[in-house]
């Protein structure tokens, strides 16, 4: 039952009332409690939200939640005091899932008491999520033996904070962070023998990700370029450097390097190839020469992606190096739009720029001058341009 629906049956029903008092999931949002958005009424509608939390968490027993979520993220002010009052009602011996997304304009002031996840408690959390918080006192945190999930939103926590709570979380399968701005040297330890799947996003201050998790296997990150080290078995690599150039020669002469084991590499940089400040020189220029990078194989790689794809000779550079060096290809796809710009049979069109698609124009001829010719017959090979209805409206 709904937690609208089974605050109102516990208005009417003694019996219902009581056991109300023992529910299991317990999630507070504005949509949930049916708290309509209106800008003009934001600090009347956030202290109505605090009230019927405050409300419903008093008359609660504590005893039995598996499931706590406390989103305040579009509130104005939630005070510190309401809210450990809250965690302290609500997470008890039992508690499987926890999720805390405090507003967005509190700069992560807050911060999560770790003690409460300690002893009884840290017996059975399996999914922890908190967003504009901060993370301090990892000493006190008791073994997350259950915990396979952990998501940091832009939380402030230090690169000896983190690794601290990752060596107390041996269970852990699925770690992302984003925008935790006090993290620069991400460490995760060989202790963390069930994680496989690590997402970064725009941690600014990141310099180093350095793994020795044994069967961490796909990584997704997004930011500039950082450091990679340790023994990364990695098999699924995506990388989006949209603020930063020279991913592409990185990614040829070293990320290829780190991560031998990679079967699909996707790479994503409007930097180095933005249609109208291009960064590399064309292809077809008159010093335009293809370059010979580090003879080094890569016999494991299946994938292959290049969204934003376009004549820049590091792009095709690093295609031409990867088909002559990977003898286990099976796909290679080749995009001249960003991943998003697409055209349907409808006859509903992406609304491309007249420069965009002259660049699409080059891209597809450098394809067919420099690539195909180099694309073994086993591989699956996707150019990706803009249709013929988008080209007809340039000359």
């Amino acid at each position: 039952m709904p937690l609208r629906d089974a605050a109102r049956a516990a208005c009417v029903s003694h019996a219902f009332l009581q056991s109300w008092r023992c529910y299991p999931y317990l999630i507070f949002s504005k949509e949930v409690l049916g708290l309509e958005e209106n800008a003009f009424r934001e600090a009347e509608i956030t202290r109505d939200l605090i009230s019927k939390v405050d409300h419903i968490l008093q008359r609660h027993s504590g005893i039995g939640v598996k499931k706590l979520k406390l989103d305040f993220l579009s509130a104005t002010n939630v005070d510190s005091s309401s809210i450990d009052s809250w965690l302290h009602r609500a997470v008890t011996p039992g508690i499987e899932e926890l999720t805390l997304k405090l507003p967005l304009d509190s700069n992560a002031e807050y911060s999560f008491p770790c003690s409460l996840l300690s002893n009884r408690n840290a017996n059975s959390i399996r999914d922890l999520q908190l967003s504009f918080c901060a993370i301090r006192s990892t000493v006190d945190l008791g073994c997350l033996r259950t915990l396979t999930t952990l998501y940091l939103y832009s939380v402030r926590i230090t690169g000896s904070e983190l690794e601290c709570l990752l060596s107390n979380s041996l269970s852990l399968e699925w770690l992302t962070m984003v925008g935790c701005k006090e993290i620069v040297w991400l460490k995760i330890p060989c202790l963390l023998k069930r994680l496989h799947s690590l997402r970064v996003n725009e941690c600014k201050m990141l310099k180093v990700i350095e793994s020795y998790a044994p069967n961490l296997s796909t990584i997704c990150f997004s930011g500039h370029v950082v450091q990679m080290l340790g023994s990364l078995q990695v098999k699924t690599l995506k990388m989006s450097c949209f603020h930063q150039c020279n991913i592409l020669r990185y990614a040829g002469t070293k990320l290829l390097c780190i991560v031998p084991n990679v079967e699909e590499l996707r790479i994503s940089s409007r930097a180095e190839i933005s249609q109208d400040r291009m960064k590399h020189a064309s292809v077809f220029g008159d010093s335009a020469q293809l370059r010979q990078m580090p003879e080094h194989r890569h016999d494991t790689l299946k994938k292959f992606k290049i969204y934003g794809f376009c004549s820049a000779k590091s792009l095709v550079d690093l295609t031409c190096h990867i088909l002559e060096t990977t003898s286990s290809l099976k796909r290679v796809k080749l995009d001249t739009s960003y991943g998003y710009a697409r055209c349907y049979a409808s006859g509903r069109c992406y609304p491309y720029y007249t420069e965009q698609i002259m660049e699409a124009r080059n891209a597809v001829l450098a394809v067919e001058t420099y690539i195909m010719g180099k694309v073994p017959p086993t591989v699956k090979f996707n150019l990706v341009q803009p249709c013929s209805r988008c080209r007809a409206l340039v000359p």
